[in-house]
């Protein structure tokens, strides 16, 4: 006999989630991080459970606009040249799914998943009793240039198309929702339904804690190694070794550090998002405000005022690159304002695969090992329909959502 049902590697919002679905289930699981749950890039995203966010990176404007987004100095996007060149096959697929019918099959796909977000999150909120951490008020994306919202109507339309909901706001619609942005608003898109939390470590943490009430076994410690059996699978923790029925990894942009589980062998690299933290200013907004032309999003906190996003293409080791700190504060104060010094400087690692798409489904190495990971910018938004998925892959069900864009296999 197995000493758990299920070995769960990694504890973000995707692991707990898994975790706490599996021992809700009634599995015996194990959650093991080097690292304590939700301190990774469930610590420092936008905060933004984004339903609506079925648009991946993947673009043609991409590749049209790649000049100005390499050189300019307010571009969101950031590439290390030395690590793009180093890694030629990941980038020419990223740039291959740029084309518009991969992006269609994309945003599809996403917006798929994205369609039962809600129906995996919903029912850990309510067994952790998270209620609190939740406020559902919407979300605004804007465009402060002509250029830019002609340039996204393509965009919307998909959006449109795939059962985003949503409503278009001019100007003053959006400065009469958020009186306080400095930088005058050409148009806007106002997301129904959208929610964020006040505190997403708080969040994971409540999710985690239930978990644990539940009688789920947790272990501080790095998964060094998976060694598939024919009834299972062996799992080595440092000097500790426990066996499972089935494994899920979930460890993001760290996935490939676990040996013999097959995730080594996939295309994952790692986009770099920052954020700052303004603690005087957490009151000057009511929901998230995105700004598309400046890639990242402000979002009120119990911290206080979140900046978070842009893009960093770089290797997972480099130092933080404080030019993009820069740039966020900098890009900050034009939208809204003067700007008090931020408490707060972060820099995290989302995992991304070269079409936008998570993993979700069976290991190269084995059916025994399930690959959860690879969520890029919605890893918060989808980790709890991610754990109901892997949690009926664990007990050998299917589940009640088609999940083959995201097979391992497509690689």
């Amino acid at each position: 006999m197995n000493d758990f049902d299920l070995v769960v590697i990694g504890a973000g919002i995707v692991g707990v989630s898994s975790a706490l679905w599996a021992q809700e289930r009634g599995l015996k699981t194990l959650l093991c991080d080097p690292n304590l749950p939700g301190s990774g890039a469930s610590y420092g995203n936008a905060c933004t459970l984004a339903i609506y966010a079925c648009l991946p990176v993947n673009s043609p404007s991409v590749i049209t606009g790649l000049p100005y987004l390499m050189a300019s100095k307010d571009s969101p996007l950031s590439i290390n040249y030395w690590h793009a060149l180093t890694h030629p096959r990941w980038m020419l697929s990223f740039l291959n799914n740029c084309r518009a019918s991969k992006v269609e099959h994309i945003a599809a796909s996403l917006a798929g998943l994205l369609s039962h977000a809600d129906a995996g999150i919903n029912p850990l909120i309510a067994s952790a009793g998270a209620e609190d951490l939740v406020v559902a008020n919407d979300m605004i994306s804007i465009w402060t240039t002509q250029k830019g919202w002609e340039g996204s109507k393509e965009g919307t339309e998909m959006r449109r198309r795939l059962g985003v909901d949503f409503t278009e706001l001019s100007s003053d619609e959006v400065l009469d929702l958020e009186p306080a942005i400095r930088l005058r608003p050409y148009r806007g898109l106002r997301f129904t339904g959208a929610r964020h939390l006040r505190d997403p470590q708080a969040f994971v943490t409540r999710l985690y804690q239930r978990f644990l009430d539940l009688g789920g076994t947790w272990r501080q410690n790095a998964v060094d190694q998976t060694e598939p059996r024919k009834d299972g699978v062996m799992v080595h923790l440092g000097r500790e070794t426990v066996s499972a029925s089935r494994v899920v990894v979930t460890a993001g942009a760290h996935s490939k550090t676990v040996k013999g589980s097959g995730a080594e062998r996939l295309p994952l690299e790692t986009e770099r998002g920052y954020h700052l933290v303004y603690k005087n200013h957490g009151a000057k907004i009511s929901r998230p405000v995105g700004w598309n032309e400046g890639g990242f999003y402000t979002t009120p906190t119990d911290g206080g005022l979140r900046l978070a996003g842009t893009v960093e293409i770089n290797r997972i080791g480099a130092p933080m690159n404080r030019r993009r700190l820069a740039y966020i504060a900098r890009r900050g104060a034009e939208l809204w304002g003067p700007l008090d010094g931020p408490v707060e400087e972060w820099m995290g690692f989302r995992p991304t695969f070269p079409d936008s798409l998570p993993v979700i489904g069976p290991s190269p190495a084995s059916d025994r090992i399930i690959l959860a990971y690879g969520h890029q910018h919605l890893g918060l938004t989808l980790g709890g329909i991610t754990g109901r998925i892997v949690t009926d892959l664990a007990e050998g069900r299917s589940p009640n959502l088609p999940i083959g864009a995201f097979s391992p296999a497509r690689f």
